[in-house]
């Protein structure tokens, strides 16, 4: 019998995760952004400003799907600024109508554009003021209370954090890790987060990777500098509407990409099997020191592959690479979760 790991049913919904307007510090206005990536055949956008989380659901109509959030930082303050560690983590609403501030600070925190806009925030008066401090401990209980409130939590870009393993495997309470990103990627900065995502992995702790942009839109769209349109997450619902996108979120219904298109992936007698789009390599990791690969024949393609899984396997994941050197990754499934 099949186990389907990517749901057999449903559509794919393209979505960039991560984005930044002129609300904050990008250089297009909200409209200007959900124009551009309905262009590139976007369905999903997760606005995802600094320091404040805004309601964007004016956006939303049955072709294009607007999630609320906002990115929070956590800012060690320990040293110069270039070498400081900055953690972020985005917040994506899971309900349209969510837009309670996480770890706020009445006087601290909110910079830039967005100061402007501290009035429209939604603050729980019954709180304190929340002094962020760069530790496992504060950033976890951010995690956590994201997590109660009814927020998708993301943890950002690590390498780009200065975060290290230190860091980072105590960290508790995320749904995923960016595994790309690609703003990172423009601005030379190594862009893609396997080895961290493992590593968390490998703590035991159960948890998505997903790909996003982290747009600015410095540069001009046609530039070789745009940060748009180079990391997106595909998405599997049942519809185009914001709780069936954020469902498939919290359920890990998607897999994040560079280029790749992953269109099957299931269980099935010992045996994982994946159908792709034409591509070099496919890579299945098992979160112990073993990997399994497929690689394209000369003057074949390769658009599918099946792996037995070891007995020994803690979780398997998968990764695909085209011609470009562009890679998809599945997320990863513990072995005891379907065999």
């Amino acid at each position: 019998m099949k186990h389907f790991l990517l749901p057999e049913k449903g559509n794919f919904y393209k979505a960039n995760l991560h984005c930044h307007t002129t609300c904050s510090d990008g250089k297009l206005t909200p409209e200007q952004i959900k124009a551009a990536y309905m262009e590139k055949g976007y369905k999903v956008v997760a606005y995802t400003d600094h320091y404040l989380i805004l309601p964007h659901n004016d956006l939303t109509d049955e072709n294009f799907v607007a999630l609320n959030g906002y990115e929070l930082e956590v800012h060690s303050n320990t040293e110069p600024v270039p070498q400081s560690k900055k953690t972020h983590l985005n917040l994506i609403a899971l309900d349209p109508d969510n837009l309670l501030q996480i770890a706020y600070h009445r006087s601290k925190y909110v910079k830039g554009n967005m100061r402007s806009k501290r009035a429209e925030a939604v603050i729980d008066e019954s709180l304190c003021d929340y002094e962020r401090i760069h530790s496992p401990e504060c950033i976890s209980n951010i995690m956590h209370t994201a997590r109660d409130n009814g927020y998708f939590v993301v943890y950002n870009h690590p390498e780009w954090s200065l975060d290290d393993y230190r860091d980072y495997a105590n960290y508790d309470g995320m749904h995923a890790l960016e595994i790309y990103n690609y703003s990172s990627h423009v601005a030379g900065i190594d862009s893609i987060a396997t080895r961290e995502y493992d590593d968390i992995l490998r703590t035991g702790k159960r948890i998505f990777c997903v790909g996003a942009d982290d747009n600015h839109n410095k540069a001009p769209l046609d530039s070789t500098k745009c940060d748009s349109f180079g990391a997106f997450t595909m998405i599997k619902a049942p519809k185009l509407e914001y709780t069936a996108i954020t469902d498939a979120l919290v359920k890990g219904n998607f897999y994040a990409s560079m280029g790749p298109e992953i269109k099957e992936l299931y269980f099935e007698d010992g045996k994982v099997f994946i159908k792709t789009s034409p591509s070099e390599r496919i890579v299945m990791h098992c979160g112990c020191r073993r990997a399994f690969s497929s690689v394209r024949e000369k003057g074949k393609k390769l658009v599918s592959a099946s792996f037995s899984v070891p007995d020994d396997a803690i979780y398997i994941r998968l990764s695909v690479e085209d011609k470009c050197g562009k890679r998809a990754d599945t997320n990863a499934y513990f072995v005891d979760a379907f065999i």
